[in-house]
């Protein structure tokens, strides 16, 4: 090669090193602009949909009654994963052996990781919570099982009211639902006048046959936290449910999916998601119409919508406690009784749903691709929902395969914390065994 002309090449390679050629966080290309623009429609900005640091509690929403402190986050994320706190099964032998994790741990997105929750009554827990099955022991009406699928407890600060037909909560959208708190059920809970997640855990502790029993809290030194926790109460004496679901609550709080590409991008770095991803955020906030729903910082809402999935007890799998007259089945309209609440449910966030890969109310989907095509067609499954009850955004899409594939790759890849087992504590007070504890279980889980 000519002198002049190697010297050339040199140049050239040089400049696209340093220059174009180089991927630089702060290179935009028309993607990033194009989503940009989406984004920033109306009245919204990129803070919009960003997630706050877990350790930011100014700018987490929280509960103006249960402030979030840093004694109450490390009380609770102590007590969400203690298995010893299981005092009350319906079985003994079951004593210890389950917790708030149980159904809602880390690996799965803080859901269950199989199709239906087993808390008490199940043994083992495979890889990632599928490998659990009901005990030998047990018969079908002592299982501690919900008849529908257990909804993810990340992203939760951003719900003013809690589960899949917004049951709990005092305040946001139960305002004037007082008449159906009724007495004696974990639904009146809300009288306490907590916001959802607050009640949620104060009601799951009990629901879930926990106990607050002062003895183990004082001889696993649990009283030291809760002194320090609520310094204006007095302790063992103050040592109750209500307490314990506080701290539960504000720990739940701070499980934020802050490290998810799509987040990283928010803040700056154009590189944080692929080009792909990029795409499918844009149909994701234009032409698939998925932010009418899914919206805010952890792409969920308030809203309550039927979209004619099916029920638990529809799929193939075996389940427990399930059948066409679950109350659940009715979603909203279960709890408020109005007609024109009937088969719809809440919008669920979208952050890590590949951990646990069971979608729609009834697990009745099995990828975030299933549930893509299902709301393209527009067309419903379950003929238990009528035509009437179904929400005017069910209709078919239009979507292309290529923006299909584009939204699928945003939504597992974008959308994924791969960092959740940061919000676990190295190990609980009892020293056992979490988020379950029986034989099995600590087998799988490698405890033993």
């Amino acid at each position: 090669m000519h002198l002049k002309n190697y010297f050339q090449l040199l140049v050239l390679v040089s400049l696209c090193f340093f220059g174009s050629c180089q991927k630089d966080s702060t290179v935009e290309s028309v993607q990033d602009e194009n989503l940009k623009a989406l984004l920033t429609e109306g009245d919204n900005d990129l803070s919009s949909f960003t997630l706050p640091l877990s350790t930011d509690f100014a700018n987490i929403p929280s509960d103006p009654k249960n402030p979030i402190t840093k004694e109450k986050v490390a009380l609770g994320q102590l007590l969400f994963h203690e298995t010893g706190i299981a005092l009350k099964p319906a079985n003994p032998i079951s004593k210890g052996n389950f917790s708030c994790a149980s159904c809602h741990f880390a690996s799965a997105g803080f859901q269950a990781g199989r199709f239906q929750g087993i808390a008490e009554g199940g043994i083992g827990f495979g890889n990632n919570g599928e490998g659990r099955i009901k005990g030998s022991l047990y018969p079908d009406h002592m299982l501690d099982v919900q008849p529908i699928r257990s909804p993810s407890a990340l992203n939760i600060a951003y719900q003013t009211n809690v589960l899949w037909n917004g049951q709990f909560g005092a305040t946001g959208v139960n305002t004037g639902t007082e008449a159906a708190w009724k007495e004696g059920t974990p639904i009146a809970t809300n009288f306490l006048g907590y916001e959802g997640t607050e009640i949620q855990a104060i009601a799951g502790l009990s629901v879930h046959r926990m106990s607050a029993d002062v003895n183990f809290m004082e001889e696993k030194k649990y009283i030291e936290y809760f002194i320090k926790s609520f310094p204006e109460d007095t302790f063992p004496e103050d040592c109750d449910l209500e307490h314990m679901g506080l701290a539960v609550a504000a720990y739940e709080r701070t499980l934020l999916a802050n490290k998810a590409p799509f987040q990283e991008w928010l803040k700056g770095n154009s590189n944080a998601m692929t080009e792909k991803q990029k795409e499918g955020a844009i149909v994701f906030f234009g032409k698939g119409q998925c932010s009418t729903c899914h919206n805010g910082p952890s792409l969920a809402s308030m809203e309550f919508h039927a979209l004619g999935m099916k029920d638990l007890y529809q799929i193939n799998e075996l389940t427990f406690k399930t059948n066409p007259d679950n109350n659940e089945n009715k979603g909203r309209g279960g709890f408020t009784g109005k007609k024109e609440d009937m088969f719809r449910f809440k919008v669920p966030q979208l952050y890590n749903l590949k951990d646990s890969p069971f979608y729609g109310h009834g697990s009745s989907f099995r990828s975030v691709r299933e549930v893509i095509e299902y709301k393209n067609k527009g067309i419903k499954e379950n003929n238990n929902v009528p035509d009437s009850a179904l929400s005017p955004s069910f209709t078919a899409k239009g979507l292309t395969d290529g923006e299909i594939d584009a939204l699928v790759e945003f939504i597992e890849e974008a959308l994924y914390d791969p960092d959740l087992k940061r919000y676990e504590p190295t190990s609980i007070l009892s020293g056992n065994c979490f988020p379950f504890n029986d034989p099995m279980a600590r087998n799988h889980l490698g405890c033993d």
